[in-house]
């Protein structure tokens, strides 16, 4: 059977089941794990499916962001403790940019008492808890307002993104695969770009289920980024992808212990 075909027959199976193993696809295909391991690799760079521990499940959608109320409940020690280690890339006295979303959130949990930074955020939970628990000089980008996130999102927001030079920024999302980071909103993509292009550290903050998911609109390529904090639940081949990439990653490790792992 030629790759092609068999490819097209792994993306069948997992149609049927969801996920499967390297040695059932194997049996099923008449060729050797390796073989197998070829064509996951293959249907992975294309972002057909994913590969997991001992075999392959396949890439999901994501058609609509959850509200920050839903984001908020789903991942939350995952969330904390990639807060917790995001939080000690900070140095003295940076401008940061604080991107939308629960996790970079936890970032800002971590910042109570400090005065040094001047930091640039789109949301406005973010912006409040920073206003209330830091002195730290804060300015909000502005623009449109989406509701159900709490955040701006559009051109005025990224005209003012520009107007910065950040040490550092964390950037959030919803969906990252081997392509990189994805939006279903077109909105969010100006701004996700001028968040890389003001920033000399780029970093991307997001738990595990992220991985996997792709959406409508490419926002930024993985090259883009300079670091990617995670959890340690993350898949070896995502691992693999973005060493290779040439970012750097940084994992947390048992949540139990809350001790850390930085992987380079």
């Amino acid at each position: 059977m030629i790759p092609a075909k068999r490819q097209t027959e792994i993306i069948n199976l997992l149609l049927h089941r969801g996920i499967v193993t390297t040695v059932e696809l194997a049996s099923l295909l008449d060729v050797s794990s390796m073989t197998i391991r070829r064509d996951i690799r293959v249907l992975e760079e294309q972002g057909r499916v994913v590969a997991v521990s001992g075999g392959a499940q396949l890439a999901g959608r994501l058609f609509k962001e959850p509200s920050h109320l839903d984001k908020s409940e789903l991942h939350t020690p995952e969330k904390g403790a990639i807060g917790e280690l995001a939080a000690r890339l900070l140095s003295p006295n940076m401008t940061v940019y604080l991107d939308a979303g629960t996790t970079v959130l936890e970032i800002a949990h971590h910042l109570v008492n400090r005065s040094d930074l001047t930091i640039v955020t789109n949301d406005f939970v973010t912006a409040a808890f920073i206003a209330k628990e830091t002195h730290c000089e804060l300015w909000h980008t502005g623009g449109m307002v989406e509701r159900e996130n709490q955040s701006c999102i559009g051109s005025a927001a990224a005209e003012m993104i520009r107007r910065f030079n950040f040490d550092l920024a964390f950037i959030s999302t919803s969906s990252f695969d081997q392509r990189g980071v994805s939006t279903p909103s077109e909105s969010k993509v100006a701004v996700k770009q001028a968040i890389a292009d003001s920033s000399h550290r780029r970093v991307l903050v997001t738990d595990s289920s992220k991985y996997g998911m792709f959406s409508a609109f490419c926002a930024l390529p993985l090259s883009r980024l300079t670091d990617v904090v995670s959890d340690s639940e993350l898949p070896q081949s995502a691992r693999d992808l973005i060493i290779q990439q040439g970012v750097q990653l940084h994992l947390t490790n048992s949540i139990e212990t809350n001790a850390l792992e930085v992987a380079r």
